[in-house]
């Protein structure tokens, strides 16, 4: 039964890696963190964390982790509106709203869960879903499951938002829809501008600060903090796993009538299990965190700004960039896994990202700064990304 298949798989698995387009996993013994250790056991820098304040392994949050594994166990073995719901799961959604400025705010497993279970509850046909065309694919599949109408505009681009505003005045309801920081680019969204044409246009506006939270910003409030629209963008999606301790767990936040919505009619929050308690813990911790001192932030924003001038002087391509990202372009997707490989050998960890992560022809490696790490760190890795660029033909 299975052999047919079998050998149509093993195909396909062929064709990916004579491309140039398998992905391999590597092993981590050791805490998340600026130096880490692998199975091989080799230290190595990790350039390639969503770790940007450096939290993933703060003993503030393992405190707080272990203190609620005490207090409310392991796990909830229930969605949340049966027995999945704590005073800790509370206490953390109203941590959220008063950070990002908005009404209320829903937890969910993941932000995949959460942008997936936000549409297809809010819009039907008679709506209009405005997004920009490198959103993340976990935005892409959520407007998939509405029934609204789609409209996609150039990334960025606000000349062809409008245009798209103006093909969707027919509708009901509109949304636009986009990133915060395009995660393969590090690009922010010029939310200012996508305000202004949401008001022009009588239109909603949903962000997902994903890669933006705890990174851009003053004091780490994302991207509606930069552009001083605090309280103008009706909902935020984010995650606890990148900035904000890199565990699990995503939310929405906004609206009170939307997030009320959401708790009725959202699938992935009504059929998926309560993140866990230890997860919940550190996260009110983080939070706590986060309004007590913008250090971290501070410290980030120090090394991104001195990786990006130094690897730029060094003659490497690189996207522009306003976020902790920095993608250095090498275009070719089995040079960007040549250059990764060589890198390792120099104690960099970095991953090449290619095809389909990243469009045909557009391969480079993403380089993620923290605040974790020190500029030693970081004049290790420009030094190691010069010594394999030059001798893989990328440098002169």
């Amino acid at each position: 039964m299975y052999g047919k298949i079998k050998e149509h798989l093993q195909d396909q698995l062929s064709q990916i890696r004579e491309a140039g387009l398998y992905k391999t996993e590597r092993i981590i013994t050791s805490a998340q963190d600026a130096v880490i250790r692998l199975n091989s056991g080799e230290e190595v820098l990790n350039f390639c964390a969503n770790n940007y304040l450096g939290l993933s392994n703060h003993p503030e949050l393992i405190k707080a982790a272990k203190s609620a594994l005490d207090s409310h166990g392991f796990g909830m073995s229930s969605v949340r509106f049966i027995c999945g719901t704590t005073d800790l799961h509370k206490v953390l959604e109203a941590k959220i709203a008063e950070f990002f400025g908005t009404e209320d705010s829903i937890l969910y497993a993941a932000c995949f869960d959460a942008n997936g279970g936000l549409f297809e509850p809010l819009f039907q046909e008679e709506d209009a879903i405005i997004s920009d065309s490198l959103n993340h694919a976990s935005i892409i599949d959520g407007v998939r499951l509405s029934k609204a109408r789609r409209f996609r505009y150039k990334n960025a681009d606000m000349k062809d938002l409008e245009l798209q505003l103006q093909a969707a005045q027919d509708s009901r309801f509109r949304i636009i829809v986009t990133d915060g920081v395009f995660s393969m680019d590090g690009n922010v969204a010029p939310l200012d501008e996508i305000v202004g044409l949401a008001r022009k246009y009588n239109a909603l506006v949903m962000v997902d600060e994903c890669h933006s939270a705890g990174v851009v910003g003053d004091t780490g409030r994302g991207v509606t903090e930069r552009f001083n629209v605090r309280g103008e963008v009706d909902i935020i999606t984010g995650t606890l796993g990148k900035a904000f301790g890199g565990a699990i767990g995503g939310f929405t936040t906004g609206k009170k009538e939307i997030i009320e919505l959401l708790r009725q009619r959202s699938r992935p929050y009504l059929f998926s299990n309560a993140i866990p308690p230890s997860v919940v813990g550190a996260g009110i911790r983080m939070f706590e965190m986060m309004t007590e001192t913008k250090e971290l932030q501070n410290r980030l924003h120090r090394n991104t700004d001195y990786f990006v001038t130094k690897i730029k002087e060094a003659g490497f391509d690189i996207k522009p960039t306003k976020s902790a990202i920095c993608a250095v372009m090498l275009y070719d997707a089995k040079l960007s896994q040549e250059f990764a490989a060589r890198l390792l050998n120099e104690g960099i960890y970095v991953i090449g990202f290619y095809y389909p992560v990243v469009p045909n022809g557009e391969a480079r490696i993403r380089v993620q700064l923290s605040a974790a790490h020190h500029q030693q760190h970081l004049d290790q890795a420009v030094m190691a990304f010069t010594k394999v660029g030059k001798a893989l033909g990328v440098l002169k």
